[in-house]
């Protein structure tokens, strides 16, 4: 019994000091000062970033902000492309119809593994805005609109590339950049690209902002859906000769009603309907009514359940005289958790003690949807979400910033992953 309690003790006090060793490791000094020494060139960056408006859909801004992008990657030494992604697009009822450029840059290695770093320069704001927000610097903040999401994603990524230029490493097989210019309306163009990409890596590594509230990571984001609702009657005048009509709104009503218990919070499936419209005037049996509904499921294979079921459900009409047509579009699939997920965000987390920080990471869904998430589609490889920097306000017009903290200890971090998996020591594909 004694020597069990002495060796008992001498296991958990060599764990102990095992682990609060590797907690209270000390930063790469050089690495720190790399880091360091980037930050005010990665806020110049920020601002010519923000500076160039880039709306999803302004094409001509796009190809502004993709040639900026494109000359700072080229002067890194990178092989780079400018991809139109326009004829491969997944067309859903808001997609336009040409779509702004990708950049993708490549860097070629000594070493074996395959890792890829994504972020996008589309915002939601539309022409005109930046004169009313142009960049600036208050205190601890960068302001500036799509600052957060996703200016910030870039910049890190192209600032991450100069530290590892500068510490002349080449320990990577290929070292993959792609910035898209299609995030803020799902991704249609560049989705299936992403995917592709995403299978042929050993790690991606995706920069969308952290909160200023939580410096975190994501392992898990919701994937969203909608079903659209259109339905064909016959006009008629109500009061003389409703009898000759058919009611669209009616029919409408009656698919609503019968389609409002699909939601499953056990799994973390919700629909409901959000929109609908009928009619033209108060007194003609209404020709034709539509109605549109929000779909999120936190794994991909709900989304095969939640179409059946709509599918299954359509079919069983009010009126029969009725036309119903039915569009399920998978706008963006869930980022799902995995256990090679889990193992690079415990590493990451390693890292970052290096600098005497907290970094969280769970798979606690967070945010409405990510290009992670396309990337993680057909891959058994670690994918994780939010490398870059914290930040506040996405999608507002007025507040949108990131905190010019969080600069240095994030470039720290994405060098020494990368320089971690290049070497074997971090979590890669299976």
């Amino acid at each position: 019994m004694k020597l069990s309690r002495h060796l008992n003790a001498f296991v958990i006090g060599t764990v102990c000091t095992a682990w609060f060793g590797a907690a209270a490791a000390a930063p790469d000094e050089r690495i720190a000062a790399l880091a360091a020494k980037e930050k005010p060139a990665l806020l110049e960056t920020l601002k010519q970033l923000v500076s160039i408006e880039s709306g999803s859909r302004d094409l001509e801004g796009l190809d502004k902000i993709a040639n900026l992008i494109a000359d700072k990657f080229k002067a890194l030494g990178g092989q780079v492309e400018l991809i139109d992604p326009t004829a491969d697009a997944y067309r859903m009822e808001d997609t336009p119809e040409k779509i702004g450029k990708v950049v993708r840059a490549t860097f070629k290695g000594t070493g074996s593994k395959k890792i890829m770093l994504i972020a996008h320069m589309d915002t939601v704001y539309q022409i005109g805005m930046l004169a009313k927000q142009p960049f600036r610097i208050e205190g601890d903040k960068a302001y500036g609109l799509g600052i957060a999401d996703d200016k910030q994603g870039v910049a890190v990524i192209t600032h991450t590339v100069a530290l590892l230029k500068a510490l002349d490493f080449k320990e990577y097989g290929t070292l993959t950049v792609l910035i898209n210019g299609d995030e803020e309306i799902s991704s249609p163009g560049s989705r299936n690209l992403i995917t592709r990409l995403g299978g042929e890596h050993d790690v991606v590594m995706s920069y969308e902002g952290a909160s200023v509230k939580e410096d975190k990571l994501s392992l898990a984001t919701a994937g969203i859906a909608s079903v659209a609702l259109n339905v064909t009657g016959k006009a008629s005048h109500a009061g003389s000769a409703p009898e000759l009509g058919v009611n669209a709104l009616y029919e409408l009503s009656h698919q609503i009603l019968q389609m409002r218990d699909l939601s499953d919070p056990a799994v973390g499936l919700k629909m409901n309907w959000t929109i609908s419209k009928s009619g033209s005037n108060r007194n003609v049996i209404p020709a034709s009514a539509s109605a549109a509904a929000d779909v999120r499921v936190l794994k991909v294979g709900d989304y095969d359940r939640i179409e059946k079921q709509v599918q299954e459900r359509v079919k069983k009409q009010l009126i029969p005289e009725a036309k119903v047509e039915m569009k399920f579009e998978r706008r963006r699939p869930p980022l799902e958790a995995t256990d090679a997920s889990r193992a690079l965000a415990s590493h990451a987390q390693q890292v970052y003690k290096e600098l005497g920080r907290e970094l969280g990471a769970d798979d606690k869904v967070a945010g409405g949807g990510t290009d992670a998430a396309f990337a993680a589609l057909k891959t058994k490889a670690p994918v994780v979400e939010r490398f870059g920097l914290q930040g506040f306000g996405a999608h507002s017009a007025d507040a949108e910033y990131v905190l010019i903290d969080s600069i240095e200890p994030r470039l720290y971090l994405a060098a020494r992953m990368i320089m971690d998996i290049s070497r074997g020591k971090a979590a890669a594909a299976p």
